[in-house]
């Protein structure tokens, strides 16, 4: 029998090689326990499990990505305790392990934007829906975010304007929407905060339809920025323009969405 002599570089580098075969094997073991455990609603359980996988294989994108997913299922939208913002902050960290080693993991850069959403965090929101754009310029979703995001902080100061004005009652009670206008400089005034955020949006919304023609929300949502833009004009004829338009947005958003209600409805037997 013939015995081969190994030189001791040589065995060292054989005994790494076969240790980091067995760590990936173990990976993968760990990988597979967790997502039984994931799809059985046991978050807690599963995270320990792709920790463990992350541990022994870090290049395995895949424990890296339920990893953080885990962690997003136990975040509560909105819920403001430490323990929560706590949770919703690994799971961000964990998918920007994930774009660590793949920059343009859309899964990663879309969960995000989501979480940062939920926390009102609606500046780094954007950012990520932004990268997202640039790697799928023909998603309608990013668009449609964007479009929402910059409708929040317009509405936001909109609406404070009209409180501190005392311009928030209608002048036809019948009709909500028919607020008075605004006066000359304190129009002027919102229209240097929210004009180039109104501008962008109804431009992100109005592509979002356009690649997603059947989208009501994203009808809803632009003729809610027709309504910020009519704040902003100098006259009000193109006030009365932009409202006018803003009213056939919000029929053709109730059109859709009862044709998709009707849509998902079974049909009797």
């Amino acid at each position: 029998m013939k015995f081969y002599k190994f030189a001791p570089v040589g065995l060292a580098l054989l005994l790494a090689g076969l240790s980091t075969g067995c760590n990936k094997l173990k990976a993968r073991d760990q990988l597979n326990k967790g997502v039984i455990a994931f799809r059985n609603a046991q978050f807690a359980q599963s995270v320990e499990h792709f920790q463990q996988a992350v541990s022994l294989d870090p290049s395995l994108i895949t424990a890296r990505l339920y990893l953080a997913t885990a962690y997003a299922q136990q975040y509560v939208p909105g819920g403001e305790s430490a323990d929560n913002i706590k949770i919703g902050d690994q799971a961000i960290k964990a998918y920007e392990d994930v774009l660590q080693i793949d920059p343009k993991n859309t899964n990663a850069l879309g969960s995000i934007a989501q979480i940062y959403y939920e926390m009102k965090d609606f500046d780094k929101a954007k950012q990520y829906q932004l990268q997202l754009m640039k790697l799928q310029p023909d998603n309608p979703d990013p668009y449609y975010w964007i479009g929402v995001l910059n409708w929040i902080p317009c509405a936001k100061r909109q609406m404070e304007l009209r409180q501190k004005l005392n311009l928030t009652v209608p002048k036809n009670p019948a009709n909500p929407d028919t607020l008075p206008p605004l006066p000359k400089k304190a129009r002027e005034e919102l229209a240097q905060q929210n004009e180039a955020l109104v501008d962008e949006g109804i431009k992100s919304l109005e592509k979002a339809i356009e690649l997603k023609p059947n989208d009501g929300n994203a009808y809803s949502y632009l003729n809610l920025m027709y309504r910020q833009k009519a704040d902003l004009e100098p006259t009000e004829e193109a006030r009365q323009a932009d409202l006018k338009k803003a009213d056939e947005l919000t029929q053709k958003a109730l059109a859709l969405m009862k044709a998709a209600a009707a849509k998902a409805k079974p049909s009797a037997s």
